[in-house]
């Protein structure tokens, strides 16, 4: 596969920030840009006893932001389970394409999970690596 047919990315799905006071963190972004929270809370990927995150969506953009508590946070410098970037997914096409990026990550020697399909609380893939900085990528997709 050459770079030029790599497979591609169509957006970025969400964006995550790790918080240190998530109460105050969802007022927040509620009152700054009028997001709705999901009414659920969501466990971390392979970190699910060590804390949660709560989407908060916007109905008219579909911009969506999580806001993660993590039980470790203590307001430190950057590592997912405290303040800063826990992950960016970005959106793909559909679920082959993401098979695309499977094979286009093994053909480059990046590790990665493998696809992960869910159907709670909505029907959605995705495939999970890290940058060279140990910082979180996913590629995502819904359906």
């Amino acid at each position: 596969m050459s770079v030029e047919n790599r497979p591609r990315i169509e957006g970025v799905h969400h964006f995550s920030p790790t918080v240190t006071d998530i109460d105050r963190s969802i007022e927040w972004y509620q009152r700054v840009f009028g997001l709705e929270p999901v009414p659920v809370k969501f466990p971390h990927y392979e970190d699910e006893d060590a804390g949660y995150a709560v989407l908060l969506t916007d109905p008219h953009s579909n911009m969506a932001i999580g806001l993660h508590h993590h039980d470790e946070n203590a307001g430190e410098g950057f590592d997912e389970r405290r303040t800063g970037l826990d992950h960016i997914a970005f959106s793909v096409a559909g679920r082959d394409e993401l098979t695309s990026w499977v094979s286009w990550l093994d053909e480059l020697g990046v590790d990665h999970s493998a696809i992960t399909d869910m159907t709670e609380p909505f029907r959605y893939s995705v495939l999970v690596f890290r940058d060279p900085d140990n910082i979180q990528l996913e590629l995502f997709t819904l359906g």
